[in-house]
């Protein structure tokens, strides 16, 4: 068993994708314009907080990532999952069909993963749930850190255990954290060689601040105005390359 924090032997780490957590366009506009995301999860509770056509909402957040936009179906039997992933597949070319780990969903994971659809099961807790849905040919297992530690469970172990079994299988599905309740969970899940952690925007919002990078950047802006001349030189450099029909 790897110590969190310590070196891993792990392929991925430090390769983790970022994807963003929610129904809100505003906010994947917000955070997508920081140059970090890789795609996207929504679910029916995140898309019924929004105003607006969740199919429309879909569309513009798949747009704005470039990339795998989790989009979940809501039937209870695998015939009903396979329908609506069908359609909803429909909705763009990113939308990655999210199915609830059952055996329904099982079912449904394997009829779409053959159609060549990407599938996210969600609702993960253990590694034996994650080596069914690896097999049924789940493109990411979702597994939920924050309900997780609700019920007293440490998410850390299970998700160590989750990666380490896919690992030895070599299975290609995705080991996906989520429920990511704070900063320390993202650290926690790159360390263990997870390939991607889906983040609330009030999570990223956490991980931008640190009282010495506010202190630091205030020291650098006073000693720059200090000198009045040194922003005049930067202006014409600016100036300069864009006379010479810089970008």
């Amino acid at each position: 068993m790897r110590r969190v924090g310590a070196a891993s032997d792990s392929n991925n780490l430090g390769s983790m994708k970022l994807f963003i957590d929610t129904g809100a366009v505003s906010e994947v506009e917000e955070i997508a314009s920081w140059g970090v995301l890789a795609g996207a999860t929504t679910n029916p509770s995140l898309l019924a907080k929004e105003d607006g056509d969740p199919g429309d909402i879909i569309r513009r957040i798949a747009d704005l990532v470039d990339g795998p936009t989790s989009a979940e179906v809501v039937s209870a039997t695998a015939e009903g999952m396979i329908e609506e992933g069908r359609a909803l597949r429909e909705l763009h070319r990113h939308v990655t069909v999210k199915v609830p780990f059952c055996e329904a969903g099982l079912a449904a994971s394997r009829t779409l993963a053959d159609e060549g659809t990407m599938v996210n099961m969600t609702l993960v807790f253990s590694p034996n749930q994650a080596l069914l849905a690896a097999s049924a040919g789940a493109t990411f297992v979702s597994c939920f850190m924050g309900r997780l530690d609700d019920i007293s469970v440490n998410s850390a172990t299970v998700l160590e255990e989750i990666v380490d079994v896919l690992r030895a299988r070599d299975l290609e599905s995705q080991v996906l954290a989520a429920s990511i309740r704070h900063p320390e969970h993202m650290v926690t899940a790159a360390a263990l060689g997870c390939d991607v952690a889906t983040v609330p925007a009030k999570v990223f919002h956490q991980m931008l601040s640190h009282p010495l990078t506010t202190a630091g950047a205030a020291k650098f802006e006073e000693d720059w105005k200090s000198r009045p001349e040194f922003g005049e030189w930067l202006n014409g450099l600016v100036a300069d390359h864009k006379a010479k029909g810089g970008s």
